[in-house]
């Protein structure tokens, strides 16, 4: 890897943010974790988000704000509507699949998953 590219963990579940934690930051990468919708719409409403994030890794089903609105709310903003997202979920119907790609997802992963799933997914949508 290049330069050290900085993941955006957006995950209610402690043991889920965690777990990407680990993954990524034993492959080289930086995360920086997001509790839920709310906050990680935060971080990506300024302005730098695109230079700040190189991939999303995002929930869907979270207390207030949903994965699904963040996704919405990330493709109004210039800033931060061309930066990929995964989306890392319990919900796995072909519905479900299709809703998030539908709202702008780049990949899909279904909960459990494994080290090698979200490697890949990452390499898909953030290649170096």
């Amino acid at each position: 890897m290049s330069a050290q590219k900085t993941i955006l963990s957006v995950d209610d579940d402690p043991m889920i943010r965690n777990l990407v934690r680990v993954i990524l930051e034993a492959e080289g990468y930086e995360v920086v974790s997001a509790t839920d919708g709310t906050e990680a719409v935060k971080l990506l409403e300024v302005e730098s988000a695109a230079d700040l994030y190189n991939c999303v890794v995002l929930d869907i089903q979270m207390p207030g704000m949903n994965g699904f609105d963040v996704l919405t709310r990330m493709k109004l903003h210039a800033h931060s509507q061309n930066i990929p997202v995964i989306m890392l979920t319990c919900q796995s119907s072909t519905e479900d699949f299709m809703s998030g790609y539908q709202y702008g997802a780049d990949y899909y992963i279904t909960k459990p998953f494994t080290r090698e799933q979200l490697l890949y997914g990452i390499k898909l949508v953030c290649p170096s």
